[in-house]
C-alpha cells in the first residue's frame, strides 16, 4: 500500500494493542514487514514508541477496523493520509540581537512621525515594544526622547513592509468607518 498512515510504527503499536486484525493487515496498512508486527505482539520491537490512534486523526474509522476484523482477507484502506498543514502566516517571534533593541524606539517615532494614522496598539505590536512607550514617544514624555532619531523599521528589519502595508491599510479602514459613524450620528441629529 503506498498510503501509509501518519506515523506508522507508533499506528502499527496502537492496532496491535487494540484491535483483532491480524498481523498481515496491521503490516499492509502501516507499510511494514510482518516481522516487525510480530515483534510489536512480543514487545520486542517498539520499545517506548507511544500508541497512536488512526481514529482520532481521521486516518481509520471504527466501521474500516471492524470490517477487517471480520474478514481476514480484506485489507484496512486509509481514509485520509493528507494531513491538513497549515500554511497560515502566523507571525513568529524572532530573536531581536540586543544591538537592534535599541533601535525600537527610534523605529516607532519613525512610525509616529511618517505614518500618523496608525494607533498605538499597532506601532507598538509591529516594532515589538509596549503601548505605553509608543504613547510616551508620541507625547514626547519618553525617558530618552532627546537622543531618539527617527529609523525606518523596515529597513532594520524589524517588520516587513508587506506588515506595514497592511497596518495602514487597516488604520486607513478604521478612519473610514470612524468617518461613516460620525456622518450616522450627525444626520440622526440632523432628523
Amino acid at each position: 500500500m503506498s498510503n501509509a498512515p501518519l506515523m506508522p510504527m507508533a499506528t502499527a503499536v496502537w492496532l496491535v494493542e487494540n484491535t483483532t486484525l491480524t498481523f498481515k493487515q496491521i503490516a499492509d496498512f502501516c507499510n511494514l514487514h510482518e516481522v516487525e508486527i510480530q515483534g510489536i505482539a512480543d514487545g520486542e520491537v517498539a520499545k517506548g514508541i507511544k500508541a497512536y490512534n488512526p481514529i482520532i486523526t481521521g486516518q481509520l474509522s471504527r466501521e474500516e477496523i471492524d470490517l477487517s476484523s471480520k474478514d481476514e482477507n480484506r485489507p484496512l484502506q486509509i481514509i485520509n493520509s493528507d494531513v491538513e498543514i497549515s500554511n497560515s502566516e502566523k507571525k513568529i517571534k524572532r530573536y531581536i540581537p540586543l544591538s537592534k533593541r535599541q533601535d525600537k524606539p527610534d523605529s516607532a517615532l519613525w512610525l509616529i512621525r511618517q505614518h500618523n494614522i496608525l494607533k498605538d496598539s499597532q506601532i507598538a505590536r509591529l516594532v515589538g515594544i509596549t503601548k505605553n512607550s509608543v504613547t510616551a514617544i508620541r507625547n514626547k514624555s519618553y525617558w530618552n526622547y532627546n537622543s531618539l532619531n527617527p529609523k525606518d523599521p523596515v529597513a532594520l528589519n524589524l517588520f516587513s513592509q508587506k506588515d506595514l502595508v497592511e497596518a495602514i491599510a487597516k488604520a486607513e479602514r478604521r478612519i473610514k468607518r470612524e468617518k461613516r459613524e460620525k456622518e450616522k450620528e450627525k444626520n440622526k441629529i440632523a432628523k
